[in-house]
């Protein structure tokens, strides 16, 4: 059988990333005002071995924006003492007079639900009149509000400026940060949502994938905002098709519509909604265990309470495991690149070190929500626990490593495969492929195989949508509305025939309804 040749032939391939940071190297921050942040340090220590002496209990405010003054009173200065009184690092001063680290034992620190997450603007004087002719003013000046785990990555350095972001000497780096030899750094993640039994299913979820890895489908937004960031995310796309991955790639000015039957979805990037949409309003809609999901928004992390508001919040309050974000507006060439994000954790990273390496700055606005440890694709060339529902995407992995570069006898493989299975996975998988690559017409067909061969009806109307998609890219916009209105009606019983009546608005509006006040 295809599957269980290619995944035995390929699981011998496999070349790890640089070893994960060690569990002495992590350290835990909770509020101690707040009992169940103690707790959720202490499950998560439980599940990773993390030594007890390693959390840090510290009494801070119970709101999640604090003031500058209460950032150094309450955190900085105490979280300080600590490292200084358990000698996990040694400071000296540089040549610029500046007290830096010389050594750190400590190369993650986790902050847990209850500790603040942003530090506010401080007060600011009133400006004077600025004469009307002068040039734009400095983004960046005055702006010293940050998130507090950003703030933190470099908390052992004293007198740095507090306006603007930091340069984050990680970034781009192609080693693991166990070998980076930046002791003034320190790898910052959160394990926060909008409660505390979602923090801990982040956890369980992300020790329980490692054992087998993250398998499923990739889905890509594509909204068309600015050059750079559709740039991040078709490379991200590129990177998935790359790997064997099965990605549906949205390149419509529009996000995902709302009930988008968003099936088997290990992976999301999108953007540019201010709140959750697609396919997170059907209630029903949860990602596969271990998802990492991100949606590029300048206040995709503004809060963590409410499940519904922005972005970060209601990801994992629908399954996902990870994701990244911001606390205030970042300007996007000061966000997490996407792009440089997915490629690492593709390589087998931590996701902690792949959020690092893929964010520009420091002390600014960003934040990496999940386990720190977590590496979803440590089994990608096709080691770990297999089970059943993830067989078919091992398949086309295992496919993708054995015929890199021979894509028609890949193809063919699949294609047998999909003959002697009728699996709709393959079959999805290898037309999303052939459209990918342009071949619209061999895509059609696939997925016209793959309905027959979806049980379940959501699946069924994502293949009807990814031909729609064809239609109305290739401007055959009557096409792509007649079957918009057979999709409506054939699957009015299930909540996707939300996003064919969404779609279907876009491509032919309904008639505004006329005023009747001053008719009568």
């Amino acid at each position: 059988m295809f599957l269980r040749i290619a995944t035995a032939w390929f699981s011998m391939m496999a070349a790890l990333a640089d070893a994960a940071p060690s569990r002495e190297s992590v350290a835990l921050l909770f509020n101690t005002r707040i009992p169940e942040s103690r707790k959720l340090a202490e499950t998560y220590a439980a599940a990773r071995h993390i030594p007890a002496e390693n959390l840090i209990g510290l009494e801070m405010p119970v709101t999640p924006d604090i003031s500058r003054v209460e950032f150094d009173s309450t955190i900085l200065k105490p979280l300080r003492a600590a490292f200084d009184s358990k000698r996990w690092w040694s400071r000296a001063k540089d040549r610029q007079g500046i007290l830096v680290p010389t050594r750190n034992k400590i190369q993650v620190l986790v902050a847990f639900k209850g500790v603040p997450l942003r530090i506010n603007q401080s007060p600011q004087p009133i400006p004077a009149p600025q004469p009307t002719d002068k040039a734009a003013a400095d983004p960046f000046k005055d702006r010293d509000e940050a998130s507090v785990d950003s703030e933190l990555a470099m908390f052992g350095v004293e007198g740095l400026p507090l306006v603007g972001p930091l340069k984050n000497a990680y970034y781009q780096s192609k080693v693991g940060f166990s070998k980076s030899s930046m002791p003034f750094l320190v790898l910052t993640a959160r394990i926060d949502a909008a409660s505390f039994a979602t923090c801990e299913r982040m956890i369980r979820d992300a020790v329980e994938t490692e054992t087998t890895g993250l398998w499923g489908m990739c889905y890509v937004d594509i909204a068309n905002k600015f050059p750079e960031g559709d740039k991040w995310l078709d490379e991200l796309a590129k990177l998935s098709i790359s790997k064997g991955i099965p990605t549906v790639i949205d390149r419509f000015n529009e996000t995902f519509p709302a009930a988008y039957p968003m099936g088997n979805a290990a992976a999301y990037y999108g953007w540019y909604d201010w709140n959750a949409s697609g396919p997170l309003l059907d209630p029903a809609f949860r990602f596969r265990k271990g998802a990492v999901a991100v949606h590029l928004h300048s206040f995709s992390a503004q809060q963590l309470t409410s499940a519904s508001q922005n972005w970060c919040a209601p990801l994992l309050e629908r399954g996902a495991a990870a994701t990244v974000g911001n606390v205030w507006e970042p300007y996007l060439h000061f966000t997490h690149n996407l792009s440089i994000l997915h490629e690492n954790l593709l390589a087998g990273d931590t996701f902690v070190e792949a959020a690092w390496k893929a964010m520009p700055v420091t002390s600014w606005q960003g934040v990496v929500l999940g386990d720190p440890l977590y590496r979803p694709y440590l089994h990608l060339s096709g080691t770990g626990e297999i089970h059943e529902s993830d067989r078919d995407f091992r398949a086309l992995c295992a496919a993708m490593m054995q015929w890199p570069k021979d894509e028609t006898e890949r193809r063919a493989q699949i294609s047998k495969a999909i003959d002697r299975t009728q699996s709709a996975v393959l079959a999805e998988a290898l037309g999303l492929e052939l459209l990918a690559d342009g071949l619209t017409a061999k895509a059609v067909m696939k997925f016209r195989s793959a309905k027959a061969f979806a049980p379940a009806a959501a699946d069924q109307l994502r293949q009807d949508l990814h031909i729609i998609s064809i239609d109305r890219a290739g401007d055959r916009k009557s096409a792509a509305i007649s079957s918009l209105r057979q999709a409506v009606a054939q699957y009015r019983t299930i909540p996707g025939a939300k996003a064919a009546q969404a779609s279907l608005d876009i491509l032919d509006p309904p008639p505004a309804e006329t005023s009747k006040q001053g008719k009568q």
